[in-house]
């Protein structure tokens, strides 16, 4: 059985990653290289990074940053914004992506899924869809002209894997950036309805909101964005957590299996006395 993945979604707006809070407010993080070293250095399985910008201002992906940012990028990398046709996927590929995700693209040209699935294989395309909550249930939102399609996120992912989507990326409005859990009700929705392997994202707070996805949901993947910026050692911390309860990788190093958490599965600080034995022991300068 294949383990579950844990995956960071890296939101750039015009050049700056940035912490998005139900799709309505941004505030800055830092570069995408940076924030791509530092997942890749913590032990993240996959990443995606999402120009959030390109679409907006009907403008093609800013490749040259793209191709910086996958210098420090050692796992697999998908690319989302901007993406308009064929081309603009065979740069991206030139520029170390290993899959795309088409969000706009999927609304205005779905053709454009089984044209790229025909030429890359649909391993390679994710189709990412945002979900949103209204009384007549959940309904596709987009995002860039801040309105709510007439189609229910499930049939959309459905239309979107019989056009040759391998994968799909459920994001939950409602809970960007609101830290209060995973939509299980979405997730489970979309999981129901499609066969290809299903990314969630939106609302993560702690550890215990990826064991919940991971256990009420068949997601295969667990995505997180503002969670892994702010939260220290989050990827290490996390997967330890999870472990606890059920099977992600782990292959880094540092596990913290040994360490304990607060109530809100914060790393707590070891005891005085452990912390003195783990200190290098100091040389002084010889003198001569």
């Amino acid at each position: 059985m294949l383990k579950k993945r844990i995956i960071a979604n890296v939101v750039v707006k015009d050049g700056i990653v940035v912490q998005s809070i139900n799709f309505r407010k941004y505030l800055p993080v830092g570069k995408p290289m940076i924030a791509l070293e530092f997942l890749n250095n913590w032990g993240i399985d996959e990443i995606i990074l999402t120009d959030i910008s390109a679409s907006r201002k009907n403008t093609p992906p800013d490749f040259a940053q793209i191709r910086k940012a996958t210098e420090r990028c050692h796992v697999p990398l998908t690319v989302g914004g901007g993406i308009k046709t064929i081309d603009d996927i065979k740069e991206l590929m030139h520029c170390g992506a290993d899959k795309i995700s088409l969000n706009q693209s999927a609304i205005k040209n779905p053709k454009l899924i089984t044209e790229a699935a025909h030429v890359f294989g649909d391993q390679c395309i994710v189709v990412s869809v945002d979900g949103v909550k209204t009384k007549n249930g959940y309904r596709v939102y987009d995002y860039v002209k801040g309105k709510i399609i007439d189609a229910s996120p499930d049939d959309f992912c459905l239309k979107a894997q019989e056009l040759g989507a391998g994968e799909i990326l459920i994001n939950s409005v409602d809970r960007d950036g609101s830290y209060k859990g995973f939509d299980i009700e979405l997730i489970n929705s979309v999981c129901n309805k499609v066969t290809v392997p299903v990314i969630c994202c939106g609302g993560a707070k702690n550890a215990n909101d990826f064991i919940e996805a991971l256990t009420k949901t068949n997601a295969s993947a667990i995505c997180a964005a503002n969670f892994f910026h702010f939260t220290e050692h989050s990827v290490n911390t996390t997967k330890t957590n999870i472990l606890k309860k059920t099977d992600v990788r782990l292959e880094t190093h540092a596990d913290y299996k040994e360490n304990s958490f607060d109530s809100e599965l914060r790393l707590n600080k070891k005891d005085d006395e452990i912390l003195e034995e783990m200190l290098f022991l100091k040389i002084e300068k010889e003198i001569i």
